[in-house]
């Protein structure tokens, strides 16, 4: 019978990444900072895990610096030290599995909230083939007081259910720290966040490259801890949120940018001939000011989304998609340069035109209304067309290979 491998206790460097080791399936990666309450009989459980099921593993515990002696606890329940001298959940977590020498690897914390014993699921569906199996602690049931009610009924679900709009991805609970995967995929999608974020960034990468994703029920137990946890709701819910929004420049820029572009252009095409009236509201050239203000952000923000989608895709963290490819193709310097001088040019004759109006009636007084129905499409013209001819230029920039490193160094 294959029992767990109680390796040395030995001190890994965060740099070293050794290959996988066939006599190794599974590693249990622990993050650690200052749990002595708690590691040991984590550890435990753990290692009966693999003794149980009879899996050739280890169990490694990525300790984040700890001083109240819980390194010596790791090392006395037979698992392998990674010492991480860059603070945070995910930078732990990265070095972990970096040193782990399993095909598969198995991610917990260290406060008891999660029971390694059943990680048997898990395992099941990567021997499956399946990528990446997460927890889901909505589904396998949630301990009186294991979950504040600020993340069981507004933090989770909120950035859960943005996690499956942005990114399409199957998984109802996108923070659930239990968590098993292939780990050669993992490694391959480059991760790179160092604090709670790092949840979300690996199902959002692992999404937007198509690796294979399951959840598995999971029940989430009150921590056995005495002192309050390392997670700040406020500032760890924006971060979550603002990982999401970062790598989804279609719902970021481009679906937004697009509804006020498209709204913005018919408003002042309605505007154009004069005032609307309907009831007792009008819509004069107050409102033209305000949609030509939406057609100027919203070509900002579609500029952003081209070169965000292409960066995002140059740099591989997703497939490069068949309308930014339809983009680039249509957006060459030249052409852009075209089309943006001759919005410029057209902005600049109704520029001179509303001079002209103004001139007929000696520069005196005259309707506002007259001058800037003619003033605001004149000055927004020159704006996108000089916007669009820019854009172009730093598309065609970001399209060029980038150079070496090792010159500049």
């Amino acid at each position: 019978m294959s029992t767990s491998i109680a390796a040395d206790a030995i001190m890994v460097p965060v740099s070293f990444v050794p290959e996988s080791t066939p006599e190794i399936e599974l590693s249990i990666v622990i993050p650690c900072l200052n749990e002595a309450e708690t590691l040991a009989q984590v550890i435990d459980r753990a290692q009966r895990f693999l003794t149980a099921y009879a899996i050739a593993g280890e169990v490694i515990v990525a300790d984040n610096g700890s001083t109240d002696g819980s390194t010596a606890i790791a090392i006395g329940g037979g698992a392998r030290i990674v010492a991480v001298s860059e603070r945070g959940y995910g930078a732990a977590l990265r070095a972990g599995i970096a040193a782990a020498r399993g095909t598969f690897v198995a991610m917990g914390d260290a406060d008891c909230s999660y029971d390694f014993m059943s990680l048997m699921p898990f395992m099941e569906r990567l021997r499956d083939g399946v990528d990446l199996v997460i927890g889901n602690r909505f589904r396998g049931g949630i301990g009186k007081g294991a979950m504040p009610p600020l993340h069981r009924y507004l933090g989770n679900p909120i950035l859960s259910f943005a996690g499956r709009v942005l990114y399409a991805a199957p998984i109802g609970d996108f923070h659930c720290g239990l968590r098993a995967f292939r780990r050669t995929a993992i490694l391959d999608l480059g991760l790179s966040s160092g604090g709670m974020e790092y949840a979300s960034e690996m199902i959002v990468k692992a999404q937007l490259v198509g690796l294979s994703m399951e959840e598995v029920p999971t029940t989430l137990a009150k921590d056995g801890r005495s002192r309050p946890p390392h997670l700040r709701s406020w500032r760890d819910g924006w971060r979550h949120l603002k990982f999401l929004l970062i790598f989804s420049p279609r719902w970021l820029f481009i679906h937004p940018g697009s509804a006020m572009l498209v709204l913005g252009m018919a408003a002042i095409a309605a505007l154009l001939p004069g005032d609307i009236h309907a009831g007792g509201i009008t819509l004069s050239i107050h409102t033209m000011l305000f949609a030509a203000a939406a057609v100027l952000i919203g070509s900002q923000l579609l500029s952003f989304g081209i070169l965000a989608s292409h960066f995002g895709a140059r740099e591989r963290y997703w497939p490069e998609g068949r309308l930014i490819r339809r983009v680039k193709s249509w957006l060459s310097v030249d052409r852009a340069c075209l089309c943006g001088g001759v919005m410029l040019l057209a902005g600049f004759v109704g520029a001179l035109a509303a001079l002209f109006s103004w001139a007929d009636v000696g520069f005196s007084a005259m309707r506002p209304e007259t001058l800037m129905r003619l003033s605001i499409p004149s000055i927004l013209l020159m704006g996108v067309g000089l916007q669009l001819a820019l854009t172009s230029f730093l598309l065609e920039l970001l399209s060029h290979p980038a150079r070496a490193k090792e010159i500049y160094e």
